[in-house]
């Protein structure tokens, strides 16, 4: 199952958001070689945007070569998505440089953020279908 989440007070376009989660999700190996993507208008309504959005999300890494859209059918994974873990560390760094950014905007102390963070990361698992 995945778990997309937009933020309007990022400052990043929801398409590059998208694009961002969704990567996440291949690298990982979530998403692997040839599994499909939800529809646009399933996306969409499910994250309550323009379908357009979806689409230039979609446009966007089918690009980069990370999908493939093939009419009628939908978007699938295009291949094995060779991410290694410097790769990997570094987006995770690119979103980890954010949230202490905000944090200290906020004047949020390292104990609170790591306790939030925490509660997130294990809400995920509580998720996942047993």
């Amino acid at each position: 199952m995945l778990h997309l989440h937009l933020t309007t007070t990022s400052g990043v376009p929801a398409y590059r958001q998208i694009m961002d989660q969704l990567m996440h999700y291949i690298a990982a190996g979530t998403l692997g070689h040839g599994a499909q993507l939800p529809s646009i208008r399933e996306l969409a309504r499910e994250l309550r945007v323009n379908p357009t959005t979806v689409v230039k999300a979609y446009s966007e890494l089918e690009h980069q070569g990370a999908i493939v859209m093939q009419q009628g059918k939908g978007a699938f994974v295009a291949g094995p998505r060779a991410i290694g873990m410097p790769e990997r560390e570094r987006m995770l760094r690119a979103h980890a440089q954010t949230l202490a950014v905000e944090a200290r905007q906020l004047g949020v102390p390292w104990s609170q953020c790591q306790r939030i963070l925490r509660e997130e990361f294990d809400s995920l698992d509580s998720e996942r279908p047993a």
